[in-house]
């Protein structure tokens, strides 16, 4: 009785084991899909263009992986406290964003080592006595920050006398708080900034030149898709090799040139 117990427990554990191994990636190719949580606004990572059409330095990253995968793509729009929970869901099989990949939010979901480094930095409306970091120190003043974001806890060590003010949704939003006169300053990431400014007039804002930090950007997948995770770092290898990548932050990061197109 108890070698027929052992053998039928033998059996279970093959057959678990079977059909751990089919994987995440498995499940997208017989799906014919790759899903895609993405920020909702958030340029020059994630936006919908003039055109209405869905594009960006991550969105065409994660296009270039549904290519390299053989499936077609679908992209899962949420605001930046929304793209964790979309991924822990289940809703998406990959998060794409200008994330950094913090310690706490390592605790939930597994990142995928760096594809660049960007820092937050701070910005004002143009005109506004908020013409420097020390200004924007100043006991009471109301600094803008993303919900969730890692210019959130950067503004609170930086300004610890402000009165921060935390918007849930996307980057614009700090923009538009500033430029409203609803707050006096912005903490964002320096590429976010830079990329959804192009929305506003010419010189709408000053953009300090200090960084309030150097951060890693990446992006992340489930802990139990650690097939997905190997492979997207790969993915990663192969498009800094062969320029791919470069050739994306080139257009999308380190330049102008995307906002004549988009």
């Amino acid at each position: 009785m108890k070698i027929a117990n052992l053998f039928i427990a033998g059996l279970a554990i093959l057959t678990a084991a079977g059909a751990a191994s089919a994987g995440t990636l498995d499940d997208i190719v017989k799906r014919g899909e790759l899903r895609v949580a993405v920020q909702t606004q958030g340029p020059p990572f994630s936006m919908v263009d003039q055109a209405g059409k869905r594009t960006g330095s991550s969105v065409e990253l994660a296009e270039l992986m549904a290519k390299e995968m053989g499936v077609k793509i679908s992209f899962l729009d949420f605001d930046w406290d929304g793209l964790i929970p979309a991924l822990l869901s289940g809703k998406a099989d990959l998060l794409v964003a200008d994330m950094t990949p913090t310690l706490p939010r390592a605790m939930k979901v597994a990142f995928t080592k760096p594809f660049m480094f960007t820092g937050s930095t701070v910005f004002a409306k143009a005109g506004s006595k908020f013409t420097t970091i020390d200004s924007c120190k100043a006991a009471g003043a109301k600094i803008a920050v993303l919900l969730g974001a890692t210019g959130e806890k950067v503004a609170k060590a930086t300004f610890p006398d402000a009165d921060i003010k935390s918007y849930k949704g996307g980057g614009p939003l700090l923009l538009d708080a500033v430029n409203n006169g609803q707050a006096d300053c912005g903490v964002n990431d320096v590429s976010a900034v830079k990329g959804q400014s192009a929305a506003y007039p010419v010189g709408s804002f000053t953009i300090m030149p200090e960084m309030l930090s150097k951060e890693p950007l990446a992006f992340a997948t489930r802990y139990d898709e650690q097939d997905l995770l190997i492979w997207m770092n790969l993915f990663l290898d192969q498009v800094a090799i062969d320029g791919r990548l470069q050739k994306n932050l080139d257009y999308w990061v380190n330049s102008d040139a995307w906002k004549k197109d988009h």
